[in-house]
């Protein structure tokens, strides 16, 4: 009976799982195999919060290889090495995986493919984290697309050829039973208890992602187009750590969503959703044509924008303390659940990178830390959005006013009162835009700006007009359009897309 090494990585599932299909073809026995090499020459390392989510998810991976008689074996190690000691233990001639798309990850899987392949080993990778692999889109041109609609639409068109999602083994053979490391060993859990909030909100693992799925597309999905940009209510499906672990495959989200629209009534809020799932494959297919943009803007014009460097006003911002209530509510939201609404990443990330003139590669790192959904193509596509330097990305001039946004998208108050309990007495007339309120509201309240809650670390207006002169620098007389004038009047910003 042949022996074959399932290497595990982003994947941790059963269901829809290439290559553990492939690797139990014929009844092979299996090496289920994760390795923890975070140093592997990698600029974007597991942040805290999924390091976290890791560990929940490993450790729900584990149970559920025992229940169809497998094992999940642990190593601590680099890549290469852990797999050839591994197969020349187990006596396996295969290792099969599925592929991860980051520059770092590709770099990694190359050099380890030919090793095992020079070694004598069977070494496959198989797709199964993306819809359409990566490099199969092109435009007219022959060229990756950089703009959202027709790169969607090209998808679209592919979608009805791909294959149903492939239900899980019914039994895996264990290779051997024994092995490895434990799963305290890897250190993945805070040493200081800080994620109480995590395991209020979260499940990680493959039967958390399938109910998540399955209570969305039953309570949520039909509205999902008109009420997905409210952060004060349950309304998105939060599936974004589930599908960044691959605890259920983007195939499984499009075929379950595709069979509730089916079995009841199809609404735009279906279309709506699947679009976000197009977003995600978006984001990886320009970081796969371009990867650069994980450190540098898409638009070469924005590596001469003037930054700003003021590390008070970054780590005010960090702790949500930056005076501004939509922005410190996001900003809190993030650090207790791992999480903030996509709405609310929009305001926090046009407010870092607009009014406060910081980069957008310090938000970036902030949230790869702190996201338990921390998916770096995602990540880098949604800033470089906001801060207007990315493929198909707002126009920088388009800057959110955050009390706008939050009257708009929080108008009862809920999301805010919720996550700033100091201002929880101010009247709604007031609690968006507290520094403005009169001293006897805020008498009232019981609040002193500067005590118990912060005052503004800068103007909204002034920071603005500083904001446009740092785009006209870069961009010259031509920034002076009539367009950049009268977005001041625009209470609704465009749609953005992604999250």
């Amino acid at each position: 009976m042949r022996t074959a090494i399932v290497w595990f990585r982003r994947d941790l599932r059963l269901t829809d799982h290439p290559a553990l299909a492939a690797a139990t073809e014929g009844g092979a026995r299996v090496v289920a195999l994760y390795v923890h090499a975070p140093a592997e020459d990698d600029p974007w390392p597991a942040g805290a919060a999924s390091r976290w989510w890791l560990h929940h998810s490993l450790a729900a991976l584990g149970a559920a290889l025992r229940a169809r008689g497998g094992t999940l074996e642990l190593a601590a190690g680099p890549s290469l090495e852990t797999l050839l000691a591994v197969a020349a233990a187990s006596g396996a001639t295969e290792v099969h995986w599925n592929r991860a798309y980051e520059p770092a990850a590709i770099a990694r899987d190359t050099r380890v493919k030919a090793a095992l392949r020079a070694a004598g080993l069977t070494a496959e990778s198989h797709p199964g984290d993306l819809l359409i692999e990566p490099w199969q889109l092109k435009n007219a041109a022959g060229e990756p697309f950089r703009v959202f609609t027709p790169f969607w639409r090209a998808c679209l068109a592919a979608l009805d050829s791909l294959p149903p999602p492939r239900p899980p083994p019914a039994r895996i053979v264990a290779a051997r039973d024994g092995a490895g490391a434990s799963l305290d060993s890897l250190g993945l859990l805070p040493r200081l208890p800080w994620d109480a909030g995590f395991r209020a909100h979260w499940t990680p693992g493959e039967a958390g992602a399938l109910d998540r799925l399955e209570a969305f597309l039953a309570h949520d999905a039909a509205a999902y187009a008109e009420t997905r940009d409210r952060p004060d209510r349950p309304a998105t499906s939060r599936l974004s750590p589930h599908l960044h672990f691959g605890e259920l495959s983007p195939r499984q989200v499009l075929a379950a969503t595709r069979a509730a629209a089916a079995g009841g009534r199809a609404t735009t809020g279906h279309d709506a959703f699947l679009r976000e799932l197009g977003w995600r494959e978006f984001s990886h297919h320009l970081l796969y044509a371009f990867p650069h943009m994980q450190s540098e803007p898409m638009d070469p014009r924005f590596r001469a924008l003037a930054w700003r460097s003021d590390p008070r006003q970054l780590a005010a911002w960090q702790r949500g303390r930056t005076g501004i209530p939509i922005v410190d509510a996001g900003l809190r939201e993030l650090w207790t659940t791992g999480w903030m609404h996509n709405r609310v990443r929009m305001i926090v990330a046009s407010y870092l990178t607009k009014n406060l003139g910081l980069a957008w590669l310090e938000g970036a790192r902030w949230f790869h830390d702190t996201l338990v959904d921390a998916d770096l193509a995602n990540n880098i596509q949604g800033w470089q959005w906001t801060a207007g330097c990315g493929a198909d990305a707002a126009p920088y001039y388009r800057i959110f006013n955050p009390v706008l946004q939050a009257e708009r998208f929080d108008p009862e108050r809920r999301y805010l009162r919720a996550w700033l309990p100091e201002l929880a007495a101010l009247p709604d007339e007031w609690i968006h835009r507290p520094f403005a309120a009169p001293a006897e509201v805020l008498a009232a309240a019981g609040i002193r700006l500067g005590e118990h809650y912060p005052a503004p670390a800068v103007d909204l207006a002034p920071s603005r007009d500083e904001a446009l002169a740092r785009w006209q620098a870069i961009r010259g007389e031509a920034a002076a359009h009539p367009a950049a004038a009268s977005v001041r009047k625009q209470r609704k910003p465009p749609r953005p897309k992604g999250g």
